[in-house]
């Protein structure tokens, strides 16, 4: 399985975060529009990413849900029938909900630095140091911890869960009288 050490961010300057981001990797983002279904497992979450109709990834990964640096180890699979994929997988194991999201990508240091806008929860920002197979959960918490200063994310801006559960708590929020 890959490894990575991640955090993840309300963005509090979204523009002024883009800005150095950009200074930091030395070239312009990769933009995605990402569709991220997410299906009900006994272990771990599994998802389908579609980028397009055909393209796209499915996605199982483990992450305790924690504020600040945290290991997530995840296995990847393409696929270029992701509709068909995601139907089966939706008749097989039932959706627990949908996370649609515009993401810029850069490249830093060996860490992915993500800026998302997601729908109908706002802007965030994700880091993500990929671990190679020498390198310890220590080491991708220092270029994580390196790149939370950098990018001025303040520990008030750490959330301790993914985008799907907040869209979630917001649905039950929304359905409690």
């Amino acid at each position: 399985m890959g490894r990575n050490i991640e955090i993840k961010a309300r963005a509090a300057d979204f523009a002024g975060q883009r800005a150095r981001a950009e200074k930091l990797a030395g070239s312009g983002p990769e933009v995605l529009a990402q569709e991220d279904t997410f299906f009900r497992a006994k272990r771990g979450r599994l998802k389908l990413r579609r980028f397009d109709e055909d393209r796209g990834e499915l996605i199982y990964y483990e992450r305790a849900n924690a504020r600040g640096p945290s290991e997530s180890r995840y296995m990847i699979l393409q696929t270029r029938e992701a509709v068909t994929l995601r139907d089966a997988l939706s008749k097989a194991l039932g959706v627990s909900g949908v996370v649609r999201k515009r993401r810029e990508v850069y490249h830093v240091a060996g860490t992915r630095v993500h800026l998302d806008t997601v729908e109908g929860l706002g802007e965030f920002i994700e880091l993500e140091a990929v671990l190679g197979p020498d390198e310890s959960q220590e080491d991708g918490r220092a270029r994580v911890r390196a790149l939370v200063e950098a990018l001025g994310i303040s520990d008030g801006d750490l959330i301790d869960r993914a985008y799907i559960d907040l869209l979630l708590d917001r649905r039950t929020e929304e359905d409690d009288p």
